[in-house]
């Protein structure tokens, strides 16, 4: 069965990065938080939420890619960020990698693993067969 977006008809739905449901089936791949650390485990942009943001969706498609898997097979994201509204100013950055609108959920949290990680993106992503 190929992903299905759901909608409730709500005019919001039109404009938002999200889906409020993804109907998906086949193979999963759920993926461990994705922060902001390069190659070499070094924690990129410090206090900065655009390059802390640039570089998850990076390593993102680093772990897509290795499952022979794009954002087009991404069903849900999970962000953990702890300045919601830095993270929001981030929009324009994050569109190219809600292509069909996945499901998503956005939360704030106190601090993560590292205390200069602004953002950890987790996702799941329906594989597609070989």
């Amino acid at each position: 069965m190929p992903r299905r977006r759901l909608t409730v008809g709500r005019p919001w739905e039109q404009t938002a990065l999200f889906s409020l449901g993804i109907v998906a089936s086949g193979p999963q791949l759920h993926t461990a938080g994705i922060t902001a650390r390069d190659r070499e485990g070094k924690l990129i942009g410090r206090g900065d939420m655009r390059a802390q943001v640039a570089q998850c969706f990076a390593n993102l498609q680093e772990t897509l890619t290795a499952a022979g898997a794009g954002f087009d097979d991404v069903v849900k994201y999970t962000v953990f960020t702890t300045d919601i509204e830095a993270y929001m100013r981030t929009q324009d950055m994050r569109a190219p990698f809600f292509v069909g609108k996945p499901a998503a959920t956005l939360v704030e949290v106190r601090k993560l693993a590292d205390p200069d990680m602004l953002v950890e993106v987790e996702a799941i992503v329906s594989v597609p067969e070989a």
